[in-house]
């Protein structure tokens, strides 16, 4: 699986004294996420432009036209924001909880304890299934904890939703 930050499989270090884990092994987002985010991008901003053209060309002066490059400046904008925002997605399993990390400037991490999990799904659409990819939706008793992992391949997708639900269940056995 090619993955954007992905840290490389390290064993985990002892706990240094004041520290009550090791430091997390990271996992980031298949490449096929930014693949796809990309083409949406391209997909719906290039017609648009055409479009807008056009239909200035038609019914105003042609000057009018040149109008058209916005959306057109929105896709160079849009094309490396879209990388540095996938570069900011990851993930990683502990012992006791999952983390999820995001975004570019404002950063993100979610912390769902396995123990809190209710349901995990795994959910991919139609545009998702052309380009192999699923999102794992955790779901917690606080709709504000839920958390989602979009864009992995399905396989993992399965394999991630199998684990939590096997830890999650272990874990609330004694509440």
């Amino acid at each position: 699986m090619e993955t954007g930050t992905a840290q490389p499989a390290q064993p985990a270090r002892p706990a240094e004294p004041g520290q009550s884990a090791a430091e997390p092994v990271w996992t980031g987002l298949p490449r096929g996420l930014l693949r796809m985010r990309r083409l949406l991008l391209v997909v719906w901003l290039v017609p648009l432009a055409a479009a807008v053209g056009v239909l200035l060309w038609i019914f105003t002066e042609p000057a009018w036209a040149a109008f058209a490059a916005v959306p057109l400046a929105f896709v160079a904008w849009g094309w490396p924001m879209l990388g540095r925002n996938w570069r900011s997605w990851r993930y990683a399993e502990r012992s006791d909880d999952l983390l999820i990390s995001r975004g570019v400037l404002w950063r993100e991490e979610t912390i769902v304890p396995y123990g809190r999990m209710q349901l995990v799904e795994v959910t991919s659409g139609p545009v998702e299934r052309h380009f192999g990819l699923a999102s794992v939706q955790l779901h917690t008793a606080a709709a504000a904890t839920d958390a989602r992992i979009p864009g992995l391949i399905p396989e993992e997708a399965e394999r991630l939703r199998d684990r939590l639900t096997e830890l999650g269940e272990a874990r609330s056995a004694g509440l």
